[in-house]
């Protein structure tokens, strides 16, 4: 009797451990993760790296799927290659969801939508448009755009092949900038579905079997999961700010005034040190976004006139040099591309005016200061003491009372920030002598 019981009781301990380990087998094999990326924006370099880690990091996790919400105008072909190729090689289902209403997913847009194993749309949205535009920020000769749109329109069909869509609608997108609703990209066998939202969305995948690159073809489950968010860091969310024309040419000027006002009033180092980072983030922007290098050359021989002037005593020649030389090369950074890719023009003239504003009252100040020294005479100034801003070779310039004065060394060269005793002045100009005891 003992020994029955026995038994039922080790029976009974048994089928405890083994429900338990099967309700927990069971409970991690139903949850499946989804990685979640947001693209809102345009498609620049930033993007491309955004979307390859989080692709990367989908695989290593071995997620379920990996869902892109696009919302997009456009962007440059070299990062939009970069992603397709990325989503077209993953070993991991990629869902591109044209996301929330009213979004679209415009020229770049479209082909990293077809690229992906399951395109969705929600309903009120917009795909296509997808005409390849100048990429260097130069008009391109009609016979080469030919040959780009030709090969433009053989990659959406390799790409809308691979991905069993409409080859003829899928490249009037391309040849002929055509436009499709979500309703008609349905029905044109563009997409696979329409959802109202990210559940939606998830709830309608279930089921369906996509063939990744391997060769391998998956089912996917979603009748439990738990989302990942992947968002931007802030750093690429910076960069990815940044990467605009009109915020790049913002920051361009405010470099500029920056340094202007540095060398107005030396020791400062506030305006300066803005103005140089200003200047390095403006560049940076200007290079990923391929601006012509003719307008960055022009924008540079601005900023050289704009510094000789603040050194030289021309009353205006070299600003107006500068400016025309800011405005030309401004005009040509980006010539003949969209509207997405443009500096607006209101913008340009704002900065122009702004910046000959700040020359014209600098120059005011130089005049004024100097015929106010002319007109008390000469014979005051003697003795008084001046700082060297440009050292002396003899020639160079001094800090005297707030005011920049051209300068004769009569004793050697002097060096920057030294201290020399003016000694006498002839047309404008100031003789000094290196200060006794020192500098």
């Amino acid at each position: 009797m003992f020994g029955n019981k026995f038994r039922l009781g080790r029976l009974a301990f048994f089928i405890a451990i083994l429900a338990v380990a099967l309700l927990q087998t069971t409970a991690g094999a139903v949850t499946q993760s989804i990685h979640i990326l947001t693209v809102d924006g345009t498609i620049v370099p930033v993007i491309a790296d955004y979307i390859d880690r989080g692709v990367s990091q989908a695989e290593d996790e071995n997620a379920a799927a990996v869902i892109i919400e696009l919302n997009t105008p456009g962007g440059l072909l070299g990062s939009t290659e970069q992603i397709v190729q990325k989503i077209m090689n993953a070993d991991v289902p990629v869902i591109v969801y044209v996301s929330p209403k009213a979004a679209w997913a415009a020229s770049a847009g479209t082909f990293i939508t077809f690229s992906g194993h399951i395109a969705a749309m929600t309903p009120g949205t917009t795909i296509g448009a997808a005409h390849p535009v100048s990429g260097g920020g130069q008009e391109i000769p009609e016979d080469q755009m030919k040959k780009i749109t030709e090969f433009s329109a053989k990659w959406m069909k390799t790409i809308a092949e691979e991905r069993g869509r409409n080859l003829e609608e899928a490249q009037l997108a391309v040849t002929e900038s055509k436009s499709f609703t979500d309703i008609d990209a349905l029905n044109l066998n563009l997409i696979d579905l329409r959802a109202d939202n990210l559940q939606s969305l998830i709830s309608e995948i279930n089921g369906r079997k996509v063939k990744l690159a391997s060769g391998a073809e998956v089912t996917l489950d979603t009748s439990d999961y738990e989302l990942t968010r992947n968002e931007m860091s802030t750093i690429e969310r910076f960069l990815h700010a940044i990467s605009d024309p009109n915020i790049a040419y913002i920051l361009l000027s405010i470099g500029t005034i920056g340094i202007i006002a540095e060398l107005y009033n030396p020791g400062m180092f506030f305006p300066g040190i803005i103005g140089v980072i200003s200047l390095l983030i403006a560049f940076y922007s200007l290079g990923v976004l391929d601006a012509n290098l003719g307008g960055i050359l022009l924008i540079v021989l601005a900023f050289a006139l704009f510094i000789a002037e603040m050194f030289t005593s021309t009353f205006g020649i070299l600003t107006a040099g500068g400016i025309a030389s800011l405005v030309l090369g401004s005009l040509l950074l980006f010539p003949g591309r969209i509207p997405l890719f443009q500096i607006n023009p209101w913008l340009i003239a704002g900065s122009a005016i702004f910046i000959t504003a700040v020359f014209a009252f600098i120059i005011q100040r130089v005049i004024k200061a100097q015929h106010s020294q002319s007109t008390t005479g000469w014979e005051e100034l003697i003795g008084k003491p001046a700082r060297v801003e440009v050292a002396l070779a003899p020639e160079g310039m001094v800090l005297f009372r707030g005011e920049r004065w051209k300068a004769i060394s009569e004793s050697g060269r002097v060096e920057p920030k030294e201290e020399v005793i003016i000694t006498r002045m002839d047309n404008l100009k100031l003789y000094v002598t290196k200060k006794q005891g020192g500098k």
